[in-house]
C-alpha cells in the first residue's frame, strides 16, 4: 500500500478499527475514509452501493461487525446473524464491483467447532459443530471467509480472512450484558473494589460515564446497591463478592488489541491471497489467518490476575448453573507466524494498560 492510498476502515470506532487506524496513521499512512454508523447503515445495500461509487476507495478493512459476550450472543441470536451477513454481503460484493485492490475481512476464531482439536489450527474450519451460544455469529464469520475466498476464486479478487483470538484493549466495550469477559470483569472488580472500601464517589464516576440500566451517578445509594446487586456484585457483612457465570475452568486466549492491529496491518501490506495456501493446492479452503498470541489462561486465573492488579480483596462466585462455552480455546498461530509476525503485549501489561484506559475514561 502507498502511504497515500484511500483506505476505508469499516467500524474505525469500534476496538478493532480504532486499533487499525491508530496503526496505519503510525505507519505513515494518510488517505483515510470513515464513516459512523449514523452517517452510513451498511446493513443498507443501496447506501453502501452509493458510498462505494462516490468514494471509490483502494483497500478496505472490514472491521464492523455486531458484537458482544456469551450472554448477547445467546440473547440477541437473531440480530447476530442478521446484521453480520448484511455488512459483510454488501461491503464485500461492492469492493468487488469497485475493483478495491485489497480487502481484509475481521473475523473471530468462534467459527471453530465447540470441540475443536486444541490449539486450533486453520484447516479444523467447518469438521464438527459450533458451540451453541455463539452459533449465529460465528456461521456468519464463516459465510464471510467463504465469500471472500469464492469471489477471489471465481473473479481474481485480493480479499484475505483473519480471525482474530479474544480481543481487549483501549475503546473496548464496558457495558456488563454485552461485553466480552475480560473488561466485563475489570469494570466488575472495579466495583466490587469500591463497594468494599464503601468508596461510593468512585461509584458514581462509574455509572456517570458508564449507566446501567438507566441508573447513573444522580440515582440514591440504595438503588445503585440494589441494581450492582442484581449484576452479581454483593455486599453484606462478610464482605464484597463478585459473581462471575460459569465454572471458572474455561481457558481462553486473549490478545491486546494493538497487537491484533498491528498484525492486520502487516498482512495487508506483507501477503496477498495467494500467499493463504501451499502453491499447487486442488482445492483450496480455510485460506484465514488466526492472530493470537498461542496462549491461554482460565478464566478463574485471569479473574484473580484482575483481582490482584486492581488489588480488590473480596471474593468471587463461580455460578456453574450459568453456560460454561467452549471449555478450551486456543489458536494454533503457525501460519502467521510463518508469514513474520508475533504478539508482542502479555496479558499482565495488557491487563494493567487496559485498567488504567478505564480509570481515565471514567474520570474524564
Amino acid at each position: 500500500m502507498q502511504k497515500d492510498a484511500k483506505i476505508y476502515v469499516a467500524g474505525h470506532r469500534g476496538l478493532v478499527g480504532s486499533a487499525i487506524l491508530k496503526n496505519l496513521k503510525g505507519r505513515g499512512y494518510t488517505n483515510f475514509i470513515t464513516r459512523t454508523h449514523k452517517e452510513l447503515d451498511l446493513t443498507d445495500g443501496a447506501a453502501v452501493q452509493q458510498f462505494f461509487r462516490e468514494e471509490q476507495p483502494e483497500y478496505v478493512f472490514l472491521a464492523a461487525a455486531k458484537v458482544g459476550g456469551i450472554v448477547a450472543n445467546n440473547r440477541y441470536r437473531a440480530d447476530f446473524i442478521y446484521e453480520n451477513l448484511m455488512i459483510q454481503n454488501n461491503v464485500i460484493h461492492q469492493s468487488y464491483l469497485n475493483g478495491i485492490k485489497k480487502l481484509m475481512f475481521l473475523g473471530s476464531t468462534c467459527i471453530y467447532p465447540k470441540n475443536c482439536p486444541q490449539p486450533m489450527k486453520e484447516d479444523y474450519l467447518l469438521t464438527d459443530v459450533l458451540e451453541f451460544t455463539n452459533e449465529p455469529y460465528a456461521i456468519a464469520k464463516i459465510a464471510g471467509i467463504k465469500l471472500c475466498e469464492s469471489y477471489n476464486l471465481q473473479y481474481g479478487t485480493n480479499f484475505i480472512s483473519v480471525m482474530p483470538t479474544n480481543l481487549y484493549g483501549p475503546n473496548d466495550n464496558f457495558d456488563l450484558e454485552k461485553s466480552h469477559v475480560l473488561p466485563a470483569l475489570i469494570r466488575k472488580i472495579h466495583l466490587g473494589k469500591a463497594l468494599r472500601e464503601n468508596n461510593w464517589d468512585l461509584i458514581r464516576s462509574d455509572l456517570n460515564s458508564l449507566p446501567i440500566e438507566g441508573i447513573n451517578g444522580e440515582a440514591s445509594e440504595e438503588e445503585m446497591l440494589k441494581m450492582l446487586n442484581n449484576y452479581g456484585l454483593r455486599s453484606n457483612a462478610e464482605g464484597v463478592s463478585v459473581d462471575i457465570w460459569g465454572s471458572g475452568k474455561p481457558m481462553r486466549e486473549f490478545l491486546w488489541s494493538e497487537d491484533m492491529a498491528d498484525a492486520c496491518v502487516f498482512l495487508m501490506e506483507k501477503a496477498d491471497f495467494e500467499d493463504t495456501y501451499p502453491e499447487g493446492t486442488k482445492e483450496i479452503r480455510n485460506t484465514h489467518i488466526n492472530i493470537g498470541t498461542g496462549q491461554d489462561i482460565s478464566i478463574a486465573a485471569l479473574a484473580n490476575e484482575i483481582k490482584s492488579i486492581i488489588g480488590f480483596d473480596g471474593s468471587f462466585n463461580f455460578d456453574a448453573t450459568k453456560p460454561d462455552g467452549t471449555m478450551k480455546k486456543l489458536t494454533d498461530v503457525t501460519k502467521l507466524n510463518a508469514l513474520g509476525w508475533k504478539h508482542k503485549i502479555g496479558l499482565g501489561e495488557g491487563i494493567k494498560l487496559l485498567y488504567e484506559w478505564y480509570l481515565v475514561k471514567i474520570n474524564s
